[in-house]
């Protein structure tokens, strides 16, 4: 599927994109004076949605499954071989960064936070930043230089980076990581991304031939408890919701495309 049309269903779809939309539809037909009914439930069916999503722990109930399903790990002793770490972009703001300089994170800073921890524990470890634009609002802007410079000054050398700055979605991440770094049989390799993120990352890899270890960080939930956990603010609600429903739509479409071998990979 290419790529800009990819970013414009996967925006379609959103709960909160769809109810904006629908609320917007409402109004200009009941203006319209026909299929006013329809345009009434409409516009109150958006309304129900931004409510209920943003207040309540729907969004919470659709991320909890991902979270849970690679559980965490803890980091490997010392004394254990690691061969390579994988920190999978989606942390860091290109844009940000080109214009302020130094490294603009966003709220999934700790693939790159937790990503350090595990490269200065081992230091034989390779260490991959796999990330390129992947917004259509910001074509061209990758950060794999600030990334590079952030983790060279806290302490990993520079002989032990690898960049990989052309990849835009997961899929391209695994191919590409995949290419440039050869893989042996044997290796052992550790993918850092959010765990809300890891069922669909390792599926790819997977599908790719890469065999990863699952190093989940980022997460946005407690545990179970948070299944009834209300929002206070109904922005971060559906922004929770958002997320949840984008995940399961990138599940579907990569299993239903055959780029990866199980609708919900597993450990």
């Amino acid at each position: 599927m290419p790529f800009t049309l990819a970013k414009i269903l996967a925006l379609l779809v959103q709960p909160s994109s769809l109810a904006i939309l629908a609320i917007v539809a409402g109004l200009v037909m009941m203006r319209g004076g026909r299929a006013s009914r329809l345009g009434r439930g409409l516009a109150w069916g958006g309304v129900l949605v931004l409510t209920v999503g943003g207040l309540t722990s729907v969004g919470n109930l659709l991320v909890l499954p991902l979270e849970q399903r690679f559980a965490s790990v803890a980091p490997p002793a010392a004394s254990e071989r690691v061969d390579g770490i994988i920190l999978l972009g989606g942390f860091e703001d290109g844009w940000v960064s080109s214009g302020r300089g130094g490294l603009g994170l966003n709220e999934a800073a700790e693939r790159v936070s937790e990503g350090l921890r595990l490269a200065l524990r081992h230091p034989e470890a390779r260490v991959v930043f796999t990330g390129g634009a992947g917004t259509l609002l910001a074509p061209g802007v990758e950060a794999t230089g600030p990334v590079a410079d952030f983790l060279a000054e806290a302490g990993v050398a520079r002989e032990r980076l690898i960049l990989e700055g052309r990849s835009r979605t997961t899929f391209e991440n695994a191919i590409f990581t995949r290419d440039l770094v050869a893989p042996r049989a044997g290796e052992r390799w550790y993918l850092v991304t959010s765990a809300y993120h890891m069922p669909r990352a390792m599926g790819l890899f997977r599908k790719a031939g890469f065999d990863v270890i699952a190093y989940p960080v980022d997460y946005r939930t407690r545990g179970p408890e948070d299944a009834l956990r209300l929002f206070e603010r109904i922005p971060q609600g559906l922004m929770r919701l958002d997320l949840g429903v984008n995940e399961w739509v990138g599940l579907l479409a990569y299993r239903a495309l055959g780029r990866t071998d199980a609708l919900f990979p597993a450990p």
